[in-house]
């Protein structure tokens, strides 16, 4: 299966920051579309008090910094000229990860809704909206901020698609900080069902597309919670894509690019699965050739010889 989707992680809060311009930004964009992206997607457009963009919403409500660049303006520019979709992600207030709480997201979204469309709309390449809120189980409303910002979003971009990115509260679902690699306590095949029926159930109409993240549960597993998460976009009418993690959960030092063999194992599933896309966090840091990482232009290199053989059968 063909990877035709990335996330933009530009605020880098839990991966170094590349220090990368215009000339970094642009050849990368064609390293993308040489094998086959299609669709950019700006993971969040603020964490706490670094943004993306100059909101003036942001920087008077929760004391965000003045962006050196307009991140957003320049993302879509690169998406017009190399004919790519850009999905816009919504804003990360750190709320939620002190609280446990998604309602707190839907009052400093809904301003930025307006003022990214306002600002932004006109761009050929505005495709969509990720709304960037990550959970992994039923959490406290969560179901309200999806379907009250998914609804927003459509409102005001005349019905422009939607998308989550959950996980998957499998063995390897540890915090990024978390000194530990694995937990006691992962999710059952069935609780995961149950619980996201209902997830699914209360957004209809307001997400197209679930791309659950797929490193955390073992590679053993995938198979079976693969088919499940099909299954249950199926009966609720949500597209399945796979968010295929371009980086290793798997070792000490986080994060670092993945062994080709199991981003191939990862991407096989998804295609068994009958997923309709496959996106990856992300190609920059981890699968681009001027990565920091000297391994990500090497993890490029064994990813286009896969692209070949996929060509030639």
């Amino acid at each position: 299966m063909k990877i035709t989707g990335t996330f933009l992680d530009e605020i880098s809060h839990d991966i170094p920051h590349q220090n990368w311009g215009r000339e970094e930004w642009d050849r990368d964009f064609s390293y993308m579309k040489a094998i086959g992206i299609d669709t950019v997607i700006l993971i969040r457009s603020g964490y706490r008090r670094f943004i993306t963009y100059p909101s003036q919403f942001l920087q008077k409500e929760f004391g965000c910094y003045q962006p050196p660049v307009d991140l957003v303006e320049m993302y879509l520019q690169l998406a017009d000229k190399y004919g790519m979709k850009f999905y816009f992600g919504l804003y990360d207030s750190g709320l939620y990860w002190d609280t446990g709480n998604l309602s707190h997201e839907i009052d400093s979204n809904r301003f930025v809704i307006d003022e990214v469309w306002q600002k932004y709309g006109h761009y050929k390449s505005f495709g969509g909206w990720y709304l960037s809120m990550e959970i992994s189980r039923r959490t406290k409303g969560a179901t309200e901020a999806f379907r009250t910002l998914g609804l927003q979003c459509k409102a005001v971009s005349k019905g422009l698609p939607t998308f989550i990115s959950p996980w998957i509260d499998g063995k390897k679902a540890v915090m990024a900080a978390s000194g530990s690699l694995t937990k006691e306590d992962a999710v059952s095949l069935s609780e995961h069902e149950k619980e996201w029926s209902e997830i699914f159930d209360g957004v209809q109409g307001a997400v197209d597309a679930v791309a659950f993240q797929d490193g955390h549960i073992e590679y053993h597993e995938l198979e079976d919670f693969f088919a499940v998460n099909k299954s249950m976009a199926d009966k609720y009418g949500l597209q399945c894509w796979t968010n295929a993690e371009s980086f290793d959960r798997d070792m000490p030092i986080k994060f670092l690019p993945i062994k080709f063999e199991k981003l191939r194992l990862k991407l096989e599933a998804a295609r068994k699965a009958g997923y309709e896309k496959a996106i990856t966090f992300e190609f920059s840091h981890f699968m681009s050739p001027q990565s920091a990482y000297l391994q990500a232009g090497h993890l490029y290199n064994r990813y286009k010889e896969y692209l070949e053989q996929l060509a030639h059968g």
